[in-house]
């Protein structure tokens, strides 16, 4: 049943038990529901695997970070996708060993690729997880870091951006072409590739609640939006009084065209609602992206609109942009499946 927790006066009203087995208990819920999709390795369920890894001459593909994001790590454990995931504590980074697990489990035989956001934990974390594989395993690992999130530095400082729903798409690309059995150094390519053709920006209405806190991530006045924060409530790049849809859109796709100009290009968009936006407000959202697309000759392939990486209960969006070219679409279109992400026939 729900249980109201009152910790420093503020109220948290979340479907749970113990707060401090929220996330074994998430992760022995979705364990128990995709059985023939997923699996523990090494009797951890902090190191979610597909239920066939490791996949034989295959480069395995795994990625890592905190709870919280749901779909966003985990989610896209499946073919087409990545082979395997650290799963940490809420917005908390996965333990060295996790990593090393979940390496170890996937490895075909033909390297594994780390594929993760650039942030501080993660990064120390994942590399003491590869000198280990390396050194204890002697498989070949290579990393790729996902920095997509324009607001968080500027352009002479795009290596200290941070990693946001722009993974998605190098989870994507990279999966598509590790399942054509490519090489670890062309499959790592492919999501460098993605990552260098993908921006993302987001903004926020509402804080989320971490259950093992009890409340929320940052204070915003009722009447209020900030621009550009990121997924774990870090600080935008402005906050101000709350806008229209039309209006927010705007702000979200100009500092991306003023990053990675897209004027008479073929594009893919991700329009992402931070946990508690619901899809009507999205759908309003694309109307007017489309609008302002139509306006520069900007076409659009397989827009995502929904949920794909999340922060709890945060109200906000987040706005994806993966400009096009042959290789790029022809990765993009195979079919990849996972038990929150399909990608089918393209209508």
């Amino acid at each position: 049943m729900g249980r109201f927790h009152r910790r420093n006066t503020k109220l948290m009203k979340k479907i749970l038990n113990n707060p401090e087995n929220y996330v074994p208990e998430m992760l022995a819920g979705i364990l128990a529901a995709h059985p023939h999709r997923l699996k523990a390795a090494g009797g951890d369920p902090h190191c979610i695997v597909r239920a066939d890894a490791p996949v034989p001459g295959k480069v395995g593909i795994v990625t890592g970070g905190g709870s919280g994001h749901l779909p966003v790590f985990l989610g896209y454990v499946g073919s087409g996708m990545i082979d395997g995931c650290a799963v940490g504590d809420v917005f908390a980074s996965p333990t060295i060993d996790q990593m090393y697990i979940t390496t170890k489990a996937v490895h075909g035989g033909a390297g594994v690729l780390h594929l993760f956001g650039n942030y501080g934990g993660d990064v120390m974390n994942f590399a003491g997880a590869k000198d280990q594989a390396e050194m204890e395993d002697s498989i070949e690992v290579a990393t790729v870091l996902v920095a997509d999130d324009v607001a968080s530095a500027p352009p002479e400082r795009a290596d200290k951006r941070r990693g946001v729903a722009g993974m998605i798409y190098a989870f994507k690309i990279a999966g598509a072409r590790a399942d054509e059995m490519a090489s670890l150094a062309e499959v790592a390519a492919a999501a460098e590739h993605a990552l260098a053709n993908t921006r993302s920006m987001g903004m926020a209405m509402t804080p989320c609640i971490v259950p093992q806190v009890g409340k929320p991530t940052f204070t915003i006045g009722e009447d209020e939006m900030e621009i550009g924060m990121g997924i774990h409530g870090e600080q935008g790049i402005r906050r101000g009084k709350l806008e229209t849809a039309d209006e927010i859109i705007a702000e979200l796709i100009n500092p991306i065209i003023a990053d990675m100009p897209l004027a008479g290009s073929e594009v893919s968009i991700m329009l992402n609602s931070l946990g508690a936006t619901p899809l009507e407000e999205l759908y309003i959202m694309y109307r007017k992206l489309v609008e302002i697309f139509n306006a520069n000759n900007v076409r659009v392939h397989r827009p995502y609109i929904g949920r794909f990486a999340t922060s709890m209960e945060m109200t906000g969006a987040s706005l994806t942009v993966m400009k096009l070219d042959d290789e790029l679409k022809r990765l993009l279109d195979k079919p990849a499946s996972s038990p929150f992400f399909d990608n089918g026939q393209y209508a």
